[in-house]
């Protein structure tokens, strides 16, 4: 029972389960936004998006155990730890992917699956690499967040260049840029022990807490132009988007004191992730019971 556990502990780990189970829940929510409600051809799919995700970030283990090793947060990972050697990690990235790509194509249908093979592509080949040569690798790399939604609005059968789930899918980039930034104040001091090019070494983080704060206004302003597009139409649900936006910014604005001080910025963090859940929350009640009112 040990080892099962133990085994399950590492999986967990390899996999990120704690960030791929929202990238879940991201697609899920592209799903029902193109049918308006919940079916059972909606599971694998999205446990496909699940799966492949997870073999992602496996593979992103494996790239960046060397600097893994170096930094307090992520030296105690399965590999830099000991705990797993590189073959083990191979095998469960290999297998997650393959599973993850074979549900999406066989359950979802060929351009689910491209655009999950895109976001494999751009996470392992694209965006991990330039995090070590580029401070602002997290703009090109916050595709890869985007493309959740979109996956599970094709596997319901919607077209990938419909403005509703594209403008859903930026709302979705522009969160990860405050959402990173918030993540790297907190941190700064192992990104740069691990060699990480950092914006705390072009700005001070004052002026980086300040540019933060502007992207979380632009995260709340694509927030409410969602309704624009018709991903939100119900009075209440928009009234609901337009309170917790304001709720967001009047709860960040301590980042902006003249003084840094850390508990704001992990504070900020956790209110901007609450957000996003309470966004996806508000459009999925939407879709589901509001759409008849």
């Amino acid at each position: 029972m040990v080892n099962i556990n133990k085994h399950i502990n590492i999986i967990s780990q390899l996999g990120k389960f704690k960030i791929t189970f929202f990238v879940a829940i991201s697609s899920s929510v592209g799903y029902i936004l193109y049918k308006e409600s919940i079916d059972i051809l909606m599971i694998l799919p999205v446990l496909g998006i699940f799966l492949l995700a997870s073999g992602s970030s496996g593979f992103n283990h494996l790239q960046e155990r060397k600097y893994d090793l170096l930094m307090d947060r992520t030296k105690g990972r399965p590999i830099p730890s000991g705990e797993i050697t590189e073959t083990y990690a191979y095998s469960f990235a290999i297998l997650f992917s393959l599973i993850g790509m074979s549900l999406l194509y066989f359950y979802g249908n060929l351009i689910s699956a491209i655009l999950g093979l895109t976001a494999l592509i751009w996470y392992n080949l694209v965006y991990t690499p330039l995090k070590m040569k580029s401070a602002l690798a997290v703009v090109p790399g916050s595709v890869i967040g985007a493309l959740p939604p979109v996956i599970g609005w094709t596997s319901a059968g919607g077209e990938v260049t419909d403005p509703k789930i594209l403008s859903f899918a930026l709302f979705f980039f522009i969160w990860q840029i405050p959402h990173f930034w918030l993540l790297l104040l907190m941190y700064n001091k192992d990104y740069e022990k691990a060699g990480f090019p950092t914006l705390t070494k072009i700005f001070n983080n004052v002026q980086l807490s300040r540019i933060t704060y502007v992207w979380i206004s632009g995260l709340v302003a694509s927030c409410l132009l969602l309704p624009l597009f018709g991903v939100v139409n119900n009075d209440i649900a928009i009234l609901g988007l337009f309170i917790s936006g304001i709720w967001l910014l009047w709860k960040s604005k301590s980042i902006l004191s003249e003084y840094f001080e850390r508990i704001a910025i992990r504070n900020a963090f956790m209110n901007i992730n609450l957000f996003v859940l309470a966004v996806v929350f508000i459009i999925s009640i939407e879709k589901l019971f509001l759409t008849e009112l």
